[in-house]
């Protein structure tokens, strides 16, 4: 009976069914203790429940983290550690991150992994293969709900681009993925994962001028991963 009551509480004061079934089985040497032990627990199911709820909400297709990667064959710059990338300083100076290299060389787990971290800082993070989120920002163009889907995204403080310039992109494509970056910029983190070499990224973008625009923005605060190990 007490439970059920604890439970309509719960409810009325918003509070998660968590705070009613630790409530059995939580115990204090007093009324205080007991009280703190619960409001505890309750603080720490919600931040567990905010960190579950932006790894999915950050589109991962698969979950990769530190354990077991290595350093060894990246080449870092001089100013960038494994601790400050695990550390995410990146994040608060809106410094993008540039992996380059060729394919299986761990970039898109690097990212993947930096991108949970970001995830359990509380950090909003989305994860995009750049062909699909090309393919998305056409859609929604079509659609008439381009600015709907650009506000979307724009929530988020990181946002990493997978496979970038795997897949040619057409006009309309380049220009809104364009627009896309000049939104980001200094506003945003951004990182782009791609076997692309900079002189080359024309062939993605067709435009010389729009080219030259991207890799400004993209380049002006930016650290650049070099990943040596062969395919």
């Amino acid at each position: 009976m007490l439970d059920k009551e604890i439970r309509e509480c719960c409810k009325c004061l918003r509070l998660s069914q968590n705070l009613a079934e630790q409530a059995q089985i939580t115990e204090g040497e007093n009324h205080q203790e007991f009280l703190l032990k619960l409001l505890q627990e309750e603080i720490e199911h919600r931040k567990t429940a905010r960190i579950d709820k932006l790894i999915s909400k950050a589109g991962f297709y698969t979950i990769k983290t530190f354990n077991g990667f290595k350093f060894d064959e990246i080449s870092l710059p001089p100013s960038v550690t494994p601790e400050y990338l695990k550390g995410l300083k990146f994040c608060e100076t809106k410094t993008n991150i540039i992996m380059y290299g060729n394919v299986g060389t761990g970039k898109t787990h690097l990212s993947i992994a930096l991108g949970m971290e970001a995830c359990k800082k509380g950090i909003e993070t989305r994860f995009y293969r750049t062909a699909a989120l090309v393919n998305r920002l056409s859609e929604a163009k079509k659609e008439g709900t381009l600015s709907s889907f650009m506000k979307k995204i724009m929530k988020a403080e990181l946002i990493i681009c997978d496979e970038w310039g795997y897949v040619p992109l057409d006009i309309t494509g380049a220009q809104l993925l364009f627009e896309l970056i000049s939104e980001f910029y200094e506003q945003r983190t951004l990182i782009i994962n791609t076997n692309i070499e900079f002189s080359r990224w024309i062939n993605v973008f067709y435009d010389k001028d729009m080219t030259a625009a991207i890799l400004d923005r993209v380049l002006h605060h930016c650290h650049l991963l070099l990943f040596s190990r062969g395919e």
